[in-house]
């Protein structure tokens, strides 16, 4: 059972919210600077593409702990490359990047939808299922009795560190100029 039972469906929500929150996180100094990115859900999809080829291909040959360091690394820089290409579409030919990084999250759901196609367990499913789950290869371990206590506390952790980031670092000061007077901080250096 555990701190919040073996309620699967509390379990999920809880998942869920943990992933909505993480994503906040994700967009809050782009935000601050007032740079609309729409496109979040595009690269979190890249992101778990890049996640779910590193549990489908070296899942059962490499450790559980170098293949969450692995798979941490290239989700994000995955995510960072998706997440480049409107900003540079921008700064060169000055494009919408609200647009530009909204209709890059259809292009992300159909690469889904691609590498569903390929991965497909069992096949004719649809849906990619539950990667490893025999060797829990690349899975969190278990905290506290709990499949997603550590995600829990990752991403708890991770609200904190960029609160205290934007709030008191140098940098979360410049990020906060540039949202409010872009004359201002150019003048600021």
């Amino acid at each position: 059972e555990g701190a919040f039972g073996s309620n699967r469906k509390t379990w999920n929500t809880i998942r869920d919210a943990m992933l909505l929150l993480c994503t906040g996180v994700a967009l809050a100094p782009a935000f601050k600077m007032r740079f609309w990115n729409i496109g979040a859900e595009g690269q979190i999809l890249v992101g778990g593409i890049a996640t779910a080829a590193c549990m489908i291909y070296w899942g059962d040959v490499v450790p559980t702990w170098m293949l969450l360091v692995i798979m941490v690394v290239v989700s994000m820089v995955a995510g960072a490359l998706w997440g480049i290409i409107p900003a540079v579409f921008q700064a060169r030919w000055n494009t919408n990047e609200t647009l530009f990084t909204l209709m890059m999250n259809y292009v992300a759901i159909q690469l889904t939808s691609f590498f569903v196609s390929i991965w497909e367990n069992p096949k004719g499913s649809n849906s990619v299922g539950l990667i490893n789950m025999g060797t829990k290869g690349g899975w969190f371990p278990e905290v506290f009795g709990q499949q997603y206590m550590l995600n829990v506390l990752i991403v708890l952790a991770v609200t904190v560190a960029m609160f205290i980031y934007l709030k008191w670092s140098k940098q979360g000061y410049e990020i906060s100029v540039v949202g409010e007077s872009v004359n201002t901080a150019k003048y600021a250096g």
